[in-house]
């Protein structure tokens, strides 16, 4: 059976590594894609694990799901033997607020990270001014510059193919037997689907090694510190396409960076960037079958439009699309793919 994942990004490498490993060599898998590792929205974002409270998907307790088997896939991979190489780190630091303490709590976390209390008094006092509420977290940072080639190597070792081509329209695949639509921003035309929107995001990325705790305050500002370098962010602009640098924009993310964090001051700018990420309420993770050239159906699995937080929720949506693969299968009578007879959801 030959199937095909569209797009490689964080959603697509990791919907084809569960692919790979649920039906190993029952399938012959193809990635198509228009854009590879540095040239994707993942290469500049923090890598941050964490979702937003407002992150969505079709019902609260899949949403938790997703969550739950996102943060355990990348747990493992962070303690494997392959924990550098993907990128995978664990990283603690603090939220800070001084609107409410829900600013710094989140019902999709407080089970999930193997810690999350609130703050004491003296590390509110450690921001500036100090903080009325805060919390400390102890999550993971995974860096797309270092998993998104890692899990293209590790596809390929598996016998996964790699084809750089635009997917404008269905019929194209017409070769395959099944398709999983990780297109993110793509579906809006291939799908027709104009519940997807972009959302603006405006970064630094500069040279400051002795940050090496996370910080967010209110929401809209954070300093994330990864291997190399350190995220200051940010800004959400609903609706907004462009990937021009705004310098009003950069002028008050440093601002706001630097009044949380001070020693900032000093820390070399390396460079800015702009992505858009891809959002839709809910994501959509689901399958239908599409007609094609010639009268004939094509099995379509989707799976994107997860906004700002493809990186955290990614293993979770890919294991359910698969899933949701299997089951269409075995509803099928060809139940009888790959090593796995079940799969929870």
């Amino acid at each position: 059976m030959r199937a095909c994942v569209v797009g490689a990004g964080i959603v697509g490498l990791h919907t084809a590594l569960e692919l790979q490993r649920e039906l190993g060599a029952s399938l012959d898998i193809t990635i198509l894609a228009d854009k590879l590792n540095e040239e994707t929205t993942g290469d500049g974002a923090a890598g941050f694990v964490f979702p937003s409270t407002y992150f969505t998907g079709p019902s609260p307790e899949v949403t938790k799901r997703w969550i739950r088997d996102s943060y355990d896939w990348y747990d493992a991979a962070c303690w494997s033997d392959q924990g550098r190489a993907s990128g995978v780190a664990e990283l603690s630091g603090y939220f800070y607020s001084n609107a409410s303490r829900a600013r710094v709590w989140n019902h999709l976390m407080k089970d999930v990270c193997p810690e999350y209390r609130d703050a004491t008094d003296d590390e509110l006092q450690l921001f500036p001014g100090g903080a009325r509420f805060g919390s400390f977290v102890r999550t993971l940072l995974v860096e797309c510059r270092y998993f998104l080639p890692w899990a293209l190597s590790r596809l390929q070792e598996g016998g996964a193919k790699v084809q750089r081509r635009t997917v404008s329209a269905w019929s194209e695949l017409a070769d395959f037997d099944v398709a999983f639509n990780c297109t993110g921003l793509g579906a809006a035309e291939l799908c027709a689907d104009h519940s997807v929107v972009p959302v603006r995001g405006q970064v630094y990325k500069v040279a400051a090694p002795w940050i090496k705790t996370f910080t967010y305050f209110d929401g809209d500002t954070y300093i994330i510190p990864g291997r190399e370098q350190v995220t200051l962010g940010g800004s959400r602009w609903l609706g907004n396409p462009s990937l021009a640098v705004d310098p009003h924009e950069s002028a008050a993310i440093w601002e706001k960076c630097v009044r949380a964090v001070p020693s900032l001051q000093r820390a070399r700018v390396l460079r800015q960037w702009v992505g858009l990420r891809p959002f839709r309420c809910p994501v959509r993770v689901e399958a239908e079958t599409v007609a094609v050239q010639g009268g004939s159906a094509l099995k379509v699995v989707h799976n994107y439009g997860h906004g700002g937080y493809g990186i955290t929720a990614a293993p979770g949506t890919a294991r359910h699309a698969v899933a949701l693969f299997k089951e269409g299968m075995r509803a099928s009578g060809l139940g009888g793919l790959g090593a796995s007879a079940s799969c929870k959801l």
